[in-house]
């Protein structure tokens, strides 16, 4: 750590904003905290938005939710190099703290920096890069900041869906994990959890001490760096939308290919059937055992979770036995009720999850058809 309090006369303290980039990791931007001293040629930015993907078992850990962050200390001419090839602005307010808080939230950083206490445990809505920066200068103002309303009442989903507008298959698996909790709207100090928000929180915010005077707290404001155009490059050809189209034109071609032979396709039935087990198996994890916020609250396990990998050999057998199953009945219930009450459950869902739901229904609907069809030409 190249900086000490005793070097503290001239402590300049500044909150950074980044603005979005184009990278997954990127999409809602970066919040830091600037240290200058300029009479000792000082300029470091603390960030606490560092983590090791060489840690052992990184990408199971982050499934899990248990992806432990850390601060970490850097110069600034290396910190604007980083974020000038990102095509990011960065925009700088200069905290109005007196000398003595500017000292104790140097010490407090320094303090995080240590081994033992440069990590923790992050959750992206509450215990982010952005609300920990928030946090620190909460802690050492004397007296309390209030924050003006002024950002829009809205609630996390929708501020992620205007970070993600552009990024359609990063907004639809958001939507596809994220349950309820991302859908009641959020209060002034909440809505932090994106850099911007905080920023223009910090703009009217005012710092009131024990006396009731008032000071704003943020002294001044630049752009230390503008951004570039960037290009959004599409991730895939089709966007999901896209896809679910597709996907709901091959089940209608089926249909009339089944009308048309006079037969029920039943490896149809088992491959849906696969792959809706499948990706209920993901969303079921995250449900029960994940730590990230709002997943335990995601409505959508009713459409996708393990039991449908129940109905792959019941299809199977009722198919090569020739013999009529009440698995088609159990999932036509669970399909229909879905759709039928979906317009009630306090969740907006991804693009695709209401138009899927349609296009499974039309198995049972087809298996039922034909199995009217055998019975009438039985009976003749």
């Amino acid at each position: 750590m190249s900086i000490t309090l005793a070097q503290q006369d001239t402590l300049r303290v500044s909150l950074l904003t980044c603005s979005p980039g184009q990278e997954v990791y990127s999409l809602y931007g970066h919040t830091a905290i600037r240290v200058q001293v300029p009479k000792d040629s000082i300029d470091e930015v603390f960030n606490y938005g560092v983590f090791d993907f060489r840690k052992p078992h990184f990408t199971w850990h982050f499934v899990l939710g248990q992806t432990d962050y850390m601060i970490e200390p850097l110069p600034w001419k290396y910190f604007i190099i980083d974020y000038d090839r990102r095509g990011s602005s960065i925009t700088e307010q200069e905290l109005n703290l007196t000398p003595s808080e500017a000292n104790c939230l140097l010490a407090a950083l320094i303090e995080n920096c240590q081994p033992e206490n440069r990590e923790y445990r992050y959750n992206f809505l509450y215990n982010n890069c952005t609300t920990k920066v928030r946090d620190m200068v909460e802690q050492v103002v004397r007296g309390s900041i209030q924050y003006p309303d002024t950002l829009p009442h809205q609630t996390a989903r929708e501020i992620l869906h205007h970070y993600t507008a552009q990024h359609p298959w990063a907004q639809e698996g958001n939507d596809l994990l994220l349950g309820s909790e991302m859908d009641t709207i959020l209060s002034e100090r909440a809505a932090m959890f994106i850099p911007e928000n905080m920023m223009q929180a910090f703009d009217g915010a005012f710092i009131r001490n024990g006396k009731g005077e008032m000071r704003p707290l943020v002294r001044d404001k630049k752009v230390l760096l503008e951004a570039k155009e960037q290009v959004v490059e599409s991730e895939f050809l089709l966007s999901p939308l896209q896809v679910m189209l597709c996907f709901g034109a091959l089940c209608l071609f089926i249909l009339l290919l089944e009308a048309w032979l006079g037969r029920h396709f039943w490896l149809w039935d088992v491959l849906i059937l696969l792959l809706q087990g499948a990706a209920g198996t993901l969303l079921c994890f995250m449900f029960f055992f994940s730590e990230h916020p709002a997943v335990d609250s995601n409505w959508q396990i009713w459409l996708l979770n393990p039991i449908y990998f129940i109905g792959i050999p019941l299809v199977i057998k009722a198919a090569t036995k020739h013999k009529e199953t009440l698995w088609y009945a159990f999932y036509f219930a669970v399909l229909a009720l879905f759709l039928l009450f979906s317009p009630w459950i306090p969740q907006v869902f991804a693009k695709i999850t209401v138009p899927l739901a349609l296009c499974l229904l039309t198995r049972p609907l087809s298996y039922y058809y034909f199995c009217h069809r055998k019975k009438k030409h039985g009976r003749k």
